[in-house]
Order: C-alpha cells, then sequence, then structure tokens
C-alpha cells in the first residue's frame, strides 16, 4: 500500500523515526557535552545525521554506516559498563529494535544494493544479543564465594529462650534474627507450601498517611503467637493453625497527617523467666503484678504504651493508667501522631525501655525525641534520657518538659542482660536537612550509638557515626550483639552498628572502642552549583569504617539508567545537573544527588548473625535521592500540624529552607542509577569479608500489567529485614516484588520462592510448634514503596 506520491508508508514513517531520534541525540547529546558530560550521545546524534540525509535519498550506505554505529555502540557499552546486563541493555535496546526494523524488506527495499549493508547490520544485530546473553550468565556485580565453615551442629542455646520460640523483635533483644531450628533445611526448603494464612482485616483507611505500612515481626512464645496489626490491633493468634484467639483494640485515631502509621512488632515480659541475671536487674526488680504476671507491650502511634494480659488480651489495670502509660506527658509542643513510637520497646527484668520517631522535616517546634524507661509492673517512669538535655537524665518536675527536637530513637533497641546495658540507635535532631541552629546538645548524642544502663539510664558510652548531619542518615536498625571469636581463642563482646551510610561500625560493646579500624576523613565543605546556603555549616571530617557495605567509589554519569538511551541520557543531564561530590555532598537550593540516599544502605530490617557459626547476613540497598532546599521565611505561620509522608516537599518550619526530597528518577519514573538497588549478602565474622553477595528481587512488580516480562532478576529496591537459621538457610521477603524467599546461607544460592498476596515489607520469623516448623511473613504492603496493600500473615511448613 503506497501514498498518493507513491512513497511507501513504511519508509516516510522509518524516516520520521530516524529523524526523531536524531534531533534527540543532536540536543540532548549537546546539552550533556556541555554539562560536561560523555560524548558518545552527540556523535552517534551527528552520525545519525548522515544515516537518516542517506537514508531519505534511498542509499544502501545507510545501512552500512548504521551496522558500524551498532557495533561502535556495543564497544562502548561494554567499555562503560563491562559485562552487566543491566547497565549494557538501555545502551543497545533502541539500537537493536531500530536495527531490527532497518533490515526488514518494508523498511529497505528501495535502497539499491543493499545486501552486503544487510548482511553487516544483521551480524551486527547478532552481536547484541551475543553480548548480552554473555552478560547475563557474567553479573561483575555479583560474589560467588561460598563459606569455608559448614554449618555449625552443635547450637548455643540462649539463655531463658526456647529453640522453638521467636519470644523477641530480633528473636532475642541481642538483635541477632538467627534461629537453630533445622527441620526446615537447604535439602528440603524446596518443599515448603502454605500451612495457614491469617488476614487480620485491618487496610489502609481513605484518611490514613501516605506511609501507612505493614513492617510487623510476630512473636511466639509457647503456643501463643502475637501480632500488631498496621492501627495497632493486637491480636493472639494460635501458632499452629493461624486461628485469632482474641484481639486487643486501643483505639487508635489516626489521619493522614500521621508521619508514619505502623507497628513493627510488640515485646514480651515473663516474671517467671527473666531474661539475664545481672546484678542491676535484680537491685531493681519490684513486686511482679498479681494480675499480670506475664504482659505483651504494644506501642502505639498516638503516643500510648499498653501492657496487656496474654492470656485474655484484657489491659492490665494495675500498669499506669488502666493498662496505658501517656507517652506524650511532659512533652512539648505535644500533638496526636508528632511523638510515634512504632518499634517494640526493650523489656528487661525490671523495666521497658522506649524510643519513637519525630515528624522529620515539619518545623523547629516538635516534641523531644527523649527515651525513657518505665516500671515493667506498675508502668511508673522510672529514668528519662533526653539527647537535647544539659543533664539528659534530669526527670520532668510538675512544670518542666523536655526539650523539643532532641535526637530520637525510633529503630529497635537491643539489650544485653548479663551487664544490663541497653543500646539505643539515635538519628537527627529534626529539621533534619538544614542544622544552622542546632546547638552543640542537640548534636552530641545526635546519630549515635548510645549505651545505657538499662535499669537506671545513665550514660555507659556513646559512639557518633555522623557528624552534624545533613541527609538523614540515621543510625536506622536495632544493632546486633555478637560474641566474635578470635584465632587465638578469646571472645570479645561486639556490637555491630548499622548505619544507612553503608558504614558498619563494629565496636567493643563495654567501652564502645572500636574493634574495626574507624578512620576520620575530609568530605565536601561547599556547595559548588547556585547559592551557599544561608546560615549553615559542615563538618570537615565524617567517620569510616574499613567494613563498608556501601559504595567505594563516587557514582559517574557512566552509572547513569534508564529503560532506554533516551531517557538514560536524560538521567545524565540530570545527574550533571545537581550538586555531587560523593557521600556528604552539602544540600543545596541548585538540587544535591544524596548517595546513600534516605532509605540508606541499611533500614530497620538489620542484619542477621549465625553466632555459632560466626556468619553476618545482610540486604543492603543502593538508591540515591535528591534534595532541593527551597527558600522561605523562618516566621511564615505553620497550617499544617504532620507531614503525613517522608517525601515530596517538606515546610522545615521556623528555618530558612523548605525541603524537597525525591528518590532519583528518570523522565519515566525509574531510578536513574543503573541496577542493582539491593543485594543478598553473607559476610565472615572472622575475617569481615563479604563472601558472596547477590542481587535479589525481579522488575515483575514493578511495570504495568500490561507490560508484564517473565521474573528476571534485577535487584530492586526492598524494606524489611531477613533471618537465619540452623537449617543453612536465609529467608528474606522486603523486595518490590511480592515474594519471600530462601537461599542457601554457604553461598547465596536461590533455593526456594513463593509469591504473596500483597507487599513483604517485613522481616520474617520461624518458630516450632508440636514438631513442626514454621516460617511466618506478614504481607500487607507498603503504602509509600508502592506495593501492593494486604492485611495477610503467611505461614509456610513442610508438608507433612
Amino acid at each position: 500500500m503506497t501514498q498518493s506520491h507513491g512513497k511507501p508508508i513504511a519508509r516516510n514513517f522509518t524516516v520520521a523515526i530516524l529523524v526523531l531520534v536524531t534531533l534527540f541525540l543532536v540536543g540532548g547529546g549537546g546539552w550533556l557535552i556541555a554539562l560536561g558530560g560523555s560524548a558518545y550521545y552527540l556523535v552517534a546524534g551527528l552520525v545519525m545525521v548522515v544515516i537518516t540525509w542517506w537514508y531519505a535519498r534511498d542509499r544502501a550506505a545507510s545501512l552500512w554506516l548504521y551496522a558500524v554505529l551498532l557495533l561502535a555502540t556495543i564497544a562502548w557499552g561494554i567499555w562503560e559498563s563491562g559485562t552487566d546486563f543491566w547497565a549494557l541493555t538501555p545502551r543497545l535496546d533502541i539500537w537493536f529494535v531500530l536495527g531490527l526494523w532497518l533490515v526488514l524488506p518494508w523498511a529497505s527495499r528501495r535502497l539499491s544494493q543493499s545486501a552486503g549493508a544487510k548482511s553487516l547490520l544483521s551480524l551486527g544485530l547478532v552481536a547484541v544479543l551475543a553480548v548480552l546473553g554473555m552478560s547475563w550468565f557474567n553479573d561483575p556485580q555479583e560474589v560467588n564465594g561460598s563459606l569455608a565453615r559448614a554449618p555449625s551442629a552443635q547450637k548455643t542455646p540462649v539463655a531463658g529462650v526456647a529453640d522453638a520460640d521467636w519470644p523477641a523483635y530480633g528473636r532475642t533483644q541481642a538483635g541477632v534474627r538467627y534461629s537453630p531450628l533445622a527441620q526446615i533445611n537447604d535439602g528440603n526448603v524446596s518443599k515448603l507450601q502454605l500451612a495457614w494464612k491469617y488476614q487480620t482485616g485491618d487496610f489502609k483507611g481513605d484518611d490514613d498517611s501516605g506511609e501507612t505500612t505493614a513492617e510487623l515481626t510476630p512473636i511466639k512464645v509457647g503456643n501463643r503467637m502475637f501480632i500488631c496489626t498496621t492501627h495497632q490491633f493486637l491480636d493472639a493468634l494460635d501458632p499452629a493453625t493461624g486461628k485469632r484467639l482474641w484481639r486487643f483494640d486501643p483505639q487508635l485515631k489516626a489521619d493522614r497527617t500521621f508521619q508514619h502509621l505502623t507497628c513493627r512488632g510488640v515485646s514480651y515480659y515473663d516474671s517467671a523467666n527473666v531474661e539475664g541475671n545481672s546484678a542491676s536487674v535484680q537491685k531493681n526488680l519490684t513486686q511482679a503484678s498479681a494480675e499480670c504476671p506475664r504482659k505483651v507491650i504494644l506501642p502505639v502511634n498516638d503516643g500510648r504504651l499498653f501492657a496487656v494480659n496474654p492470656d485474655t488480651g484484657k489491659p492490665c489495670s494495675d500498669f499506669g493508667n488502666q493498662g496505658q502509660v501517656d507517652l506524650q506527658a511532659n512533652m512539648p509542643f505535644p500533638y496526636r501522631g508528632g511523638y510515634n513510637p512504632t518499634s517494640p520497646p526493650v523489656v528487661t527484668g525490671s523495666t521497658i525501655v522506649i524510643g519513637g520517631s519525630i515528624t522529620d522535616n515539619l518545623s523547629n517546634a516538635e516534641p523531644s525525641g527523649v527515651i525513657r524507661g518505665y516500671d515493667v509492673n506498675t508502668g511508673a517512669l522510672r529514668w528519662v534520657f533526653d539527647t537535647g538535655a544539659e543533664d539528659p537524665n534530669q526527670m520532668p518536675g510538675e512544670k518542666g518538659e523536655f526539650v523539643h527536637n532532641s535526637p530520637n530513637a525510633w529503630a529497635p533497641l537491643a539489650y544485653d542482660a548479663k551487664t544490663d546495658i541497653v543500646y539505643v540507635p539515635t538519628g537527627v535532631g529534626t529539621p533534619d536537612i538544614w542544622g544552622g541552629d542546632r546547638t552543640e546538645l542537640k548534636e552530641r548524642y545526635a546519630n549515635s550509638m548510645l549505651a545505657l544502663d538499662a535499669s537506671t539510664g545513665k550514660l555507659v558510652w556513646n559512639f557518633q557515626t555522623t557528624h552534624h548531619d545533613l541527609w538523614d542518615m540515621d543510625v536506622p536498625s536495632q544493632p546486633s550483639l555478637v560474641d566474635l571469636k578470635r584465632p587465638d581463642g578469646t571472645t570479645v563482646p561486639a556490637i555491630y552498628v548499622l548505619t544507612k551510610t553503608g558504614q558498619l561500625f563494629v565496636l567493643d560493646r563495654r567501652s564502645g572502642e572500636a574493634i574495626l579500624p574507624v578512620t576520620e576523613k575530609p568530605v565536601p565543605q561547599s556547595v559548588k552549583r547556585g547559592p551557599q546556603t544561608k546560615g549553615e555549616h559542615y563538618s570537615p571530617t565524617q567517620p569510616f569504617s574499613t567494613l563498608n557495605m556501601g559504595p567505594h567509589e563516587n557514582l559517574t554519569d557512566k552509572n547513569m539508567w534508564g529503560a532506554t538511551m533516551f531517557d538514560q541520557l536524560m538521567c545524565r543531564v540530570i545527574f550533571h545537573r545537581l550538586n555531587y561530590e560523593g557521600i556528604y555532598t552539602p544540600p543545596s537550593e541548585n538540587g544535591t544527588l544524596v548517595f546513600p540516599g534516605n532509605l540508606g544502605i541499611f533500614e530497620w530490617g538489620g542484619m542477621s548473625v549465625d553466632t555459632d557459626r560466626q556468619v553476618a547476613f545482610m540486604n543492603p540497598l543502593g538508591l540515591p535521592f535528591v534534595s532541593r532546599l527551597i527558600p522561605a521565611d523562618p516566621n511564615r505561620p505553620r497550617t499544617e500540624k504532620g507531614a503525613g509522608t517522608e517525601q515530596g516537599v517538606q515546610p522545615m518550619y521556623g528555618t530558612p529552607y523548605g525541603v524537597e526530597l525525591n528518590a532519583f528518577l528518570s523522565p519515566l519514573g525509574l531510578p536513574c542509577k543503573e541496577p542493582a538497588w539491593m543485594t543478598v549478602a553473607g559476610v565472615d565474622l572472622a575475617t569481615h569479608e563479604v563472601v558472596w553477595r547477590k542481587r535479589v528481587g525481579t522488575i515483575r512488580d514493578s511495570l504495568p500489567h500490561l507490560m508484564q516480562l517473565p521474573p528476571i532478576k534485577a535487584g530492586v529496591p526492598g524494606l524489611g529485614g531477613l533471618i537465619s537459621t540452623g537449617g543453612n538457610l536465609m529467608f528474606i521477603g522486603a523486595t518490590q516484588d511480592n515474594y519471600l524467599r530462601a537461599f542457601n546461607a554457604s553461598n547465596g544460592d536461590l533455593l526456594w520462592q513463593a509469591r504473596l498476596p500483597a507487599g513483604g515489607q517485613a522481616t520474617p520469623m520461624t518458630y516450632d510448634i508440636g514438631g513442626k516448623q514454621y516460617v511466618v511473613i506478614m504481607a500487607g504492603g507498603h503504602g509509600s514503596f508502592g506495593t501492593k496493600m494486604g492485611d495477610s500473615l503467611m505461614a509456610y511448613a513442610l508438608p507433612d
């Protein structure tokens, strides 16, 4: 079929496509060169000018030149990205599709003497497929080693914790997320099947926060499992069947202004089974409650703390005020959702130790981030540690209040029962992204690991992981307490402090002294593009550990990505327009690339440690963010009582700026940094070397349903933690695709995966009941992360 003037429609269509590609490459490539970026796109665009001109004149030389350009692009792609399939794909995909079109008869029939050119172009197309095929099986990002030590046959018991149970958020309050159970193992895990599913019926409401999530890790003690839901219903379940035994409703009244609406878990207390026997604990024991000698401790997002009888589901009336404690008491600038406990507290033989989240980037008039200890039996306030106060242990008076905007402790805490020390990870005092008005006191304990006497709140030691934080680099996860076995046979009590920067600080948990070397290194000190930030200053150095799971080199435009060369080119342009000199590049009005990003390399999921085998398992992230300061009147009236989200424009009332925070995305909404965006890794704690590291997660649930592709492994972003077991297994959900996966703990091989009905942005757990081992994960999704929302608690076991 032809048009009236006799020229084939296919030819005209091809010319139009060639013209559009040429214009984009010449325009975008010229812009990129002007910014100091790669010359490839402009050169390719100029070559395309000739190809388009020749093709429009029906000259076969257009195909010859296109074939040369295709082969040169293959060479350039390998030079830039090596044999990384996901990095090569956007460099080659459009060229391949366009080349394939050009060799088809309806596009090339008018080209005279084109057989040789078509043969060369066909060879180039085969070369593209060959290179991509080779790169699929040769991933330069993966480490494919194997742990030398076999799984230990002898499992060291944990005092007060039955092997069959998972009685705390991290199984023990040492935060190692390891179970000795081995009924499910690397030889039979492929047979796992769904044993039961419990649906909470608790979904995100129309007036709920954008940060509505289901990050629960259940606990299991004896014949009871306890879970909290998104709106903090506390449910007791039969762990063998998933049947609900009772429900307690704290009557949470949340709305869209809450920056977080989630419950990561609950805590458990049994007066007959006090973990540890330190003199400090014994000295501070009070008379056990006759009504509730055992308690489930439930934090509620509106700033309350409940103690509930695990047998009946009724509040313990002799705890606080009819079963609850008001965590907003003595708070400056109190408002519902402003002080938001999202993580389960530490519970000792005498004390409940709890921190909470403060709304990020809303204002400089927010509640305090004070950490507090409450009597486990009566709910009375025993001690305080206010991170912004001159005397952090000073108890509030009748009219006294805590220090507003002091650094908070939102992540789970850890506890050493032998020494009665609680380890508290702290964040930055809000607002996060501008700190010109912060006092020395406000920053003394920010971004730190605090070691506190759990019975008195007195400071034992502190270690700061980021100085004068302007990037939201909180200490984001429960630390792990590990007794490190030295080659000489000695044992050192260590604490692993995971940070958003990817640094793992390995410290002696008795003194806070570094076990692995820590070096203070110079970091960027000024804004290179745009005006200097008003009233701001920067720390000249920051601490770096020799154990680092974050980036070891700065990003360059070679690391930019996209689904095609078009959005990859735009990502390169955007990259060069931002301020970026590596980690700790100052925020700016121009816009700053923040990498590691606000989500961090590590988040609240923490790590898992096989303490007998001395192996750690981690799931580091790698997703950059962009922050842009917005000049504003610091005296402008406050019009919001809450933020409702951690992304987008944040007002930072009371400071000379607002801030816009977003993931670093292409115009198509894909990450501008090439994958992997999350991996799983096994680290030998004898050498602190990464023995294996694998991408985890596919793009299956990241595309519209009309664009569904096979579940191709890419290493997608994830939120949630992992666990390990005595069966030589590591389990993880977390990823943006909806799966629970099991990996061989020795070498990282994927052994099993199960499709979840919603996002699994949670940490799994495992337990035994009636001689049968189960693995459980919450599949409830995550609002701002974009995974499918749901209400299902999924339990898997081997067939009978």
